[in-house]
């Protein structure tokens, strides 16, 4: 019997989209203005944060891979035949290809049936493993693949009014999170059980405000004591301890916006060399606050706020930028890395972009006030200011739990 290699699965209903018709419409618009300008005659995504924040279709991986075409007149996502007709269901576009596991590298005929074999295809080359693009070469020859990565990426910085609406839910999600959080921890109580009882809450939320989505993603880090060390430490199964420094990290994720709220607290009481640390981050974390305005440099922020640490003695602590762009990013996929708060980078803040500040110090184990500190806070930069969009209170005048 013969198995077909490219199928359609067109089931059910098309799903009530995250954003408005106009909303993709404008960027497909101004994607398709930016081929025309770098004389790219069709674009083949494959990173899960363009062929969402295109197609508003968030793949499943799993080991197979996942492409968006896009031409001067269509837009077609490919997808594998394990994920049925979801991806039909959700893509904005035309229509969508599947491609079967009879036969290996379906994907790369999926790709041939709907680009050309000649001309100059946009691709992007921080997300094409070498095999992948070997691949790709082997399929389309006569092609000139160029890479439209960082382009788009400095495109999807500047959000939408859609795209800030959703942000701020997604903020006021992690502010759910975040007193559920509080409310679970104990003394005793494990760190996962904390965790658990903060994303469950934020996964609630969201299907509240937006019942027509799909719920994925949303998660929780509740690290104690040394495990506070880094920033994106799993959560483990050590029990809060009096005393204990915590860290608050809850991400909301709505339709592949990812949000976050950070905090810095202590269980039962906290040491004076532990209050002078904190104090010292919360001033970082004010004057950066104060910093973010449109006009401002990145690089220049990081360098003023390294003073303030540097005036303590502490700056040999601090462990990575000061904040980065929100949009359609997560723990596992995506990030604008042109917009983070780094020395090395001299993006200058525009009118409807989004970043963090969240300064944070570690002081390793034996040292006085061991631990690591955090604070985090969304803001959505304006035409002559910014806006705060994170309720959540910071500072050891809130974030000290009673026993």
């Amino acid at each position: 019997m013969k198995m077909e290699n490219l199928i359609r699965i067109e089931n059910g209903d098309k799903a009530k989209h995250t954003f408005s018709e106009a909303e993709y419409a404008n960027r497909h618009g101004r994607l398709r203005e930016l081929m025309a300008r770098e004389n790219i005659d069709v674009v083949l995504f494959t990173s899960y944060h363009n062929i969402n924040y295109y197609a508003d279709f968030l793949y499943c991986s799993f080991g197979r891979k996942y492409g968006l075409v896009v031409t001067p007149n269509k837009v077609v996502s490919i997808s594998a035949n394990i994920d049925g007709g979801q991806p039909w269901r959700r893509t904005v576009g035309d229509y969508n290809v599947v491609y079967t596991d009879w036969e290996r590298d379906n994907f790369f005929r999926a790709v041939q049936a709907e680009i050309e074999n000649k001309g100059r295809v946009g691709v992007e080359f921080d997300q094409l493993p070498v095999e992948m693009l070997s691949k790709l070469k082997a399929a389309l020859p006569s092609v000139e693949f160029v890479d439209i990565g960082v382009k788009t990426m400095r495109m999807r910085m500047i959000k939408s009014a859609e795209e800030i609406d959703v942000i701020k839910h997604g903020a006021n999600v992690c502010d759910v999170g975040g007193a559920a959080l509080a409310k679970a921890v104990h003394e005793g109580v494990p760190e996962h059980e904390v965790a658990l009882a903060s994303t469950q809450a934020m996964v609630r939320e969201i299907a509240r405000r937006f019942p027509d989505s799909e719920l994925m993603d949303t998660w929780t880090w509740f690290q104690s004591g040394i495990n506070t060390d880094g920033a994106h430490n799993p959560v483990t199964t050590r029990k809060v301890e009096k005393g204990n420094i915590l860290s608050l990290n809850c991400f909301s994720m709505i339709a592949g916006y990812y949000t976050a709220l950070e905090r810095t607290m202590f269980f039962d009481h906290c040491s004076d060399a532990h209050l002078r640390l904190w104090k010292i981050n919360v001033e970082v974390h004010e004057a950066g606050l104060a910093l973010i305005r449109p006009g401002a440099r990145c690089s220049d922020i990081a360098s003023e706020l390294n003073k303030i640490y540097a005036e303590y003695g502490v700056l040999q602590y601090r462990t990575f930028g000061y904040g980065h762009s929100f949009g359609v990013l997560s723990h596992y996929y995506g990030r604008e890395a042109g917009l983070e708060l780094r020395e090395d980078i001299d993006t200058v803040l525009e009118p409807n972009m989004v970043v963090s500040m969240e300064p944070m110090i570690m002081l390793p184990q034996g040292l006085p006030g061991a631990g690591g500190y955090r604070e985090h806070d969304i803001l959505v930069v304006g035409e002559r200011g910014t806006t705060n969009i994170t309720g959540f209170p910071y500072g050891p005048e809130h974030n000290i739990i009673a026993a």
